[in-house]
């Protein structure tokens, strides 16, 4: 039997990352010019780069880390235009057009994906699958109904099924039939190696620190080269251009979890998802070397709530309840930015800006979405329009109530901030490898963290975005910010934005 707290012992890790190859693409170290310049390697970056290719642009992609490693390394690779009780919600809260529009778009990119990795061969574990959201709450069941009929309405040929194969003691499910999983790092890295091919540029450890928005626009990196381009997609996850849209202010970061697990018995088929909280995820990854049921969900907002290895615990306790675990090999979590009104914001970053274009707040569901995003600016790039671009504009006219989501989440926000410096800091250093938390010397705040070798890292937990208190992450040995969910890791290098600057090192 396989004890909880052997979870904890190794550092957390993606089981996508882990069963790929490390890429080794050179930083940039000279001024260049470019017709289209993307900033993010992850899925929307390759995916865009790979649509503007065809359509005769001559593109550029700067990664500040590694392709692929950040929000698309760290997924649970649905391809599905199944996310959550969302189309009825959309048709109540908009109209039919908002939710028909949405499912369309997200219903190409299923396609498109499907094609893609027909037309280049792309090795990624792909298998076509039906996509469900569940109940085992007979309080979800007329929602479960209810979003069956939406998303028919919406254009969606769903169902309503009673039956799953999983040892739930499920009460009814909405079905979407033809859906898709996926390895997204093989995919995205066979897509990088074809677009490089046909003369696509892509840097990595190359990160952007301005962008002037003239024509062309000026992007000064931080190892002080100048790039000239076009136009500018800002593909990064959370937008770097704080002073442009403000869009730290118009999105809530949450973290969710998977658990990698082997199992004895035989891994069902097809996606899965609950309809009530705490979420659980559920679908199997078979490769030729290995097969795995992975588990996900128990998401939160960003340093917010339980201890963060509460989570992983959770999933454990569901999945050990459900089949015989054998190991959990892989653990890892992600960061999903939420918008008010449930859509993403795809498009201009404002709308007096004409050369620059935004792809952020995908939710949890950023593979048929990072797709979207794709088309929509790789079309407004090409033709000045897209089908899309309404549903999706960044800058579009919200309701009532999706702005007194905003109003309430930026109080929120400002909570945050005042009783992060008000919280009492303990002055005892961590004494245990691998553990860490806020102390306080000579009156200042500082995070403290002890490495497997005993060595102490002393850091400023003060986020270099707009100055909030970090809190220490257990799970992932991290600082992460409480308001705008910005994260550093324990020596204070920068992971997440919106923030732009490593944390000061008081001492290592």
């Amino acid at each position: 039997m396989i004890d909880k707290e052997n979870l904890f012992q190794k550092q957390a890790g993606s089981y996508w990352i882990s069963s790929t190859e490390e890429t080794h693409y050179s930083p940039l170290e000279k001024d260049m010019e470019v017709d289209v310049a993307i900033v993010g390697g992850g899925m929307v970056g390759i995916a865009t780069a790979y649509l503007l290719q065809k359509s005769g642009f001559k593109v550029a992609i700067f990664e500040k880390n590694k392709i692929a490693t950040g929000a698309s390394g760290h997924t649970t690779a649905k391809i599905t235009s199944q996310h959550g009780l969302i189309y009825h919600n959309m048709i109540s809260n908009n109209d039919l057009e908002t939710a028909t529009q949405y499912a369309s778009s997200n219903q190409w990119a299923v396609s498109f994906i499907e094609d893609t990795i027909k037309e280049l061969n792309i090795d990624c574990d792909y298998s076509k699958e039906n996509a469900y959201i569940y109940t085992c709450d007979s309080k979800y069941l007329p929602k479960i109904k209810d979003e069956v009929g939406a998303a028919k309405r919406a254009g969606i040929d769903a169902s309503f099924v009673e039956e799953l194969p999983l040892p739930l003691p499920i009460l009814g499910a909405v079905k979407f039939p033809n859906q898709g999983q996926f390895h997204p790092r093989k995919y995205v890295l066979s897509l990088a190696q074809h677009i490089e091919k046909k003369g696509a540029l892509i840097f990595e450890g190359t990160q952007i620190d301005d962008i002037d928005r003239g024509s062309p626009c000026t992007i000064n990196t931080k190892g002080g080269n100048i790039i000239r381009a076009n136009k500018v997609v800002v593909a990064c996850h959370y937008p770097f251009t704080n002073n442009i849209g403000f869009y730290f202010t118009r999105m809530v970061p949450q973290r969710s979890y998977l658990l990698g697990v082997k199992i004895k018995e035989e891994l069902p088929t097809g996606m899965y998802i609950s309809a009530e909280s705490p979420t659980r995820s559920i679908r199997n990854q078979i490769s030729k070397q290995e097969a795995l049921l992975l588990i996900g969900g128990d998401s939160h907002q960003t340093a917010h709530g339980e201890e963060e290895k509460v989570h992983y615990s959770n999933l454990f306790d569901f999945v050990k309840h459900l089949y015989t675990v054998e190991n959990v090999p892989y653990r890892w979590s992600t960061q999903d930015l939420m918008t008010p009104d449930d859509i993403p914001y795809i498009g201009k970053i404002t709308s007096y800006t004409d050369h620059v274009y935004i792809a952020t707040g995908f939710k949890k569901w950023g593979m048929t979405t990072s797709h979207v995003a794709a088309k929509v600016i790789s079309d407004l790039i090409s033709n000045n329009k897209s089908q899309w671009e309404n549903l999706y504009k960044p800058y579009r006219n919200l309701s009532s109530k999706s702005i007194l989501k905003l109003v309430v989440d930026n109080i929120q926000v400002a909570k945050d901030l005042v009783k992060g410096k008000l919280e009492d800091a303990t002055n005892e250093l961590p004494t245990e490898p691998g553990k860490g938390h806020t102390v306080e010397i000579d009156g200042e705040k500082i995070g403290a963290y002890m490495d497997k070798d005993g060595k102490i890292y002393l850091i400023d937990t003060t986020c270099t975005h707009l100055g909030c208190e970090l809190k220490w992450n257990s799970a992932e040995k991290t600082w992460d910010c409480p308001c705008h969910g910005s994260r550093f890791d324990y020596k204070g290098t920068i992971l997440d934005g919106p923030a732009l600057d490593n944390l000061e090192c008081k001492l290592e």
